[in-house]
């Protein structure tokens, strides 16, 4: 059975959000601080499309406090918060309780009942003062009731109407102040002058806030400024776009952890474990990965780093096979900074062999360098896709592909398929095979098991589909280790300097770029 959850008093917040709950935050940061709360907050349900998680929007429900908060599928960023129950939960607005208090209804013993949610009378005449005309909506057929949507800049309240007492010749207030309408059923808060406004673009319209509620009202001198997006040049090259700060140019091999650490702020985790489960696939084979026998990214110098940021949550691995002799002195000083806040880790250590360009660009390839000097040589870009089993380890990291030369033509997107992605670097690539039966046989996937071992997200519920449909996930008890849904079996699919980590529903869980 689930516990109730402690009592606690809300602070609405108009067009901002409610409490430290921010309109325009990750649904990293929400979960994360929701999670270091159980007493609290002792339930979440996450609930997302299985086929589409990444372009429909993610819905998180918080049914012990009554609460819904609604988050854009491409960026995961909270664009509307919903009270659904008014009585779970206090809820206040500049020091006046928003559900008014029958007298000596704080004494149990009293039968006198609290109202289910703020009257009308309550919200016009004592919290928000007046406001222009709100919409009405007429019931089904099959209904008495239909509703009035009440707005105010940044927040909506609906209350029900008698249909019968509705008439377009009497004045909404006083149609709301008669005895044809119950209190409020549900208050939404979001970004826009009224709901109107807010609906027809609540999902793209650029958010006013940070993902991040701790980077609200601090300046980017002070608290690292956040990443908006990171631009795969190709030959080892990356731009991290940033909110205010000037575009940051990322090269493998070149940039060092101190770079890093003045740009992006120290890393949340610092991680020195190493997975070689694949190092069996590179065993006997020439030393130029593009003529190896499976993908351009599947050897062991590009997969280690995609067990990071698992390992890193979990207890050691049961295999540990010896290193590569000519990596096994410098080994130990390698290491993964994690940055779960901008949605990437980057493997530090000693300098490698840049990735070729793509065709048409100046070559960057060059040998590795004999400096012992630690280096960035790869970064690994986490989609954090709702239903898979790394899902909330990372905030979502957006990435950009261009392949074009200027690096102004179209580019592949974190929001498409892999398909989509492989089928645009295919053709990029497609000049440098041999033959097609050479370019199938690079293009081959790899299975990578990731449901053996514990999620640390096993107290989210998560519930599948939005819509209703056989795929949708079996309701998980907090503490189980993985609920229905989880999608812990992906593919590994490798292109030259790029390696993706794909979902069975094609969507793209994490992109490695060295």
């Amino acid at each position: 059975m689930t516990e109730p959850a402690s009592k606690v008093a809300f602070q609405i917040q108009p067009e901002r959000g409610i409490s430290w709950i921010t309109l325009g935050s990750s649904i990293y940061s929400i979960i994360t601080r929701l999670k270091a709360s159980p007493q609290i907050y002792p339930k979440l349900d996450l609930s997302y499309s299985g086929s589409e998680p990444i372009t429909q929007p993610v819905i998180l429900s918080l049914p012990c406090n009554g609460l819904r908060l609604r988050f854009d599928g491409p960026d995961q960023r909270l664009r509307l918060i919903e009270v659904l129950d008014f009585s779970i939960s206090a809820f206040v607005y500049k020091n006046t309780d928003l559900v008014r208090r029958a007298k000596g209804s704080e004494d149990a013993s009293q039968d006198e009942a609290t109202p289910s949610g703020p009257t009308f009378r309550h919200v016009y005449s004592r919290l928000f003062g007046p406001t222009y005309a709100g919409e009405y909506n007429a019931p089904h057929a099959d209904l008495s009731e239909g509703t009035y949507v009440l707005s105010y800049p940044g927040l909506a309240f609906t209350f029900p109407v008698k249909h019968n007492a509705w008439s377009e010749k009497i004045d909404f207030v006083s149609i709301l102040s008669s005895n044809a309408t119950g209190p409020a059923k549900s208050m939404a808060i979001f970004s826009g002058s009224s709901w109107t406004e807010a609906r027809s673009n609540l999902y793209t319209k650029p958010p006013s806030y940070p993902r991040s509620p701790a980077l609200v009202g601090k300046a980017v001198e002070t608290v690292a400024d956040e990443i908006e997006e990171i631009r795969v040049l190709g030959g080892s090259r990356l731009e991290l776009v940033r909110r205010a700060s000037p575009v940051l140019t990322i090269s493998l091999s070149e940039t060092t952890p101190q770079d890093l650490v003045a740009e992006l702020g120290p890393p949340d985790a610092i991680y020195r474990k190493h997975d070689r489960r694949i190092a069996i696939h590179a065993k006997g084979k020439p030393a130029n990965r593009r003529r190896s026998s499976v993908s351009p990214g599947l050897d062991p110098h590009a997969l280690d780093t995609d067990q990071s940021s698992v390992q890193s949550y979990t207890e050691d691995s049961d295999f540990e096979p010896d290193l590569d002799e000519e990596r096994a002195d410098s080994s130990c000083d390698e290491c993964f900074y994690n940055y779960f806040v901008h949605g990437f880790d980057v493997l530090i250590s000693s300098p490698a062999s840049r990735s070729p360009a793509f065709p048409g660009f100046e070559s960057s390839e060059s040998s590795a360098s004999s400096s012992a000097q630690l280096v960035a040589t790869k970064f690994l870009l986490h989609g954090n896709v709702p239903g898979s089993f790394s899902f909330n380890r990372h905030r979502r990291s957006r990435w950009a592909i261009r392949p074009t030369a200027g690096g102004k033509g179209p580019a592949l997107t974190s929001e498409m398929t892999f398909s989509e992605i492989s089928s645009g670097l295919k053709e990029v690539w497609r000049d440098t095979y041999k033959d097609e039966s050479e370019e199938k046989q690079m293009q081959r996937g790899m299975v990578l098991n990731r449901g053996w071992g514990e999620s640390p997200e096993s107290s989210i519920e998560l519930l599948g589909d939005l819509e209703e449909s056989p795929t949708r996930g079996k309701a998980a008890e907090p503490g189980v280790a993985n609920a229905g849904g989880v999608m812990s079996n992906t593919e590994l699919f490798g292109f030259p300097g790029m390696l993706f980590e794909v979902l069975k529903n094609d969507a793209v869980s994490c992109l490695t770029v060295f």
